[in-house]
């Protein structure tokens, strides 16, 4: 039987060669709002499921931040964000499931969201491990800040400097972080494809549509903090609603044809 139109071969011999990055669409202006739009109409069509995954992201949210309050030490904090960052990826990948599922005409299930994460389990480790070590870099990089920028009593030059060459620093961490993570996710759940390709790739469609990508950061960066200012409890809506959105921008943004589909 022949391969779908768009989909690789299946027959036998040497994989067909694909590019070291996967080929993106120029985007317009208005793509973050339809990938919104998108996003919602995912929530609103697997809402149970939905809530639930936001439950999670709110226990653990909560989880984090009670224990690093009450014990108010540094290396415990540490250690409590770095298990959310390998726990996170995971928690994506079962919601991108879903907005998969239901782009496919099924009904997205939980146990769905289970056996692709565990399929994917080990790419999402090395985007994991990946985002802890620039977790790391980025801490040493504050740090360093705070060592060789003084800042003065009663001077607001050298407490200016402070803020422009902390801001500076961090914003290099912070693009590194978005450029890399856009796509790639979304990516790996539902391509047979590994985490330096995807990565690579969604850092070359961030590049290559720089303004957009810029509004797109800054509208998930809003919604996460009208999340965290309501005490965690928007987070039961707004993480499934922009991790379904971020699914879409992948989909639109992304030709991953040329790599073999999970099933």
């Amino acid at each position: 039987m022949a391969p779908a139109p768009g989909e690789p071969s299946t027959a036998s011999g040497p994989e067909p060669e694909r590019p070291f990055a996967v080929p993106c669409a120029t985007l317009d202006a208005r793509a973050p709002w339809r990938w919104l739009r998108l996003g919602w109409a995912d929530f609103m069509r697997a809402p149970a499921l939905s809530l639930l995954f936001g439950a999670v992201i709110l226990c653990v949210s909560i989880a984090v931040s009670a224990l690093a309050w009450s014990l108010g030490r540094f290396a415990l904090l540490a250690a409590l964000l770095s298990g959310f960052v390998f726990v996170a990826p995971l928690i994506a990948v079962g919601l991108y499931c879903v907005s998969r599922a239901l782009e496919d005409g099924r009904t997205p299930t939980l146990r769905d969201s289970f056996v692709l994460a565990r399929r994917v389990a080990g790419q999402a480790g090395v985007f994991a491990l990946v985002q802890l070590v620039v977790l790391m870099l980025w801490s040493r990089a504050g740090m360093m800040v705070n060592a060789f920028v003084a800042v003065e009593d009663g001077s607001w030059i050298t407490l200016v400097e402070f803020l422009l060459i902390g801001s500076a620093a961090g914003s290099v961490f912070a693009i590194f972080t978005f450029a890399t993570a856009a796509f790639s996710l979304p990516m790996i759940a539902d391509r047979d494809v590994d985490m330096v390709t995807a990565g690579v790739s969604s850092a070359n469609a961030v590049l290559r549509n720089k303004a957009v990508m810029v509004l797109w950061a800054a509208l998930i960066a809003l919604l996460t903090a009208v999340g965290f200012l309501t005490a965690y409890l928007g987070l039961v809506v707004i993480m499934p609603w922009l991790a379904y959105s971020a699914w879409h921008a992948y989909r639109e943004t992304l030709d991953a044809s040329s790599w073999p589909r999970l099933d």
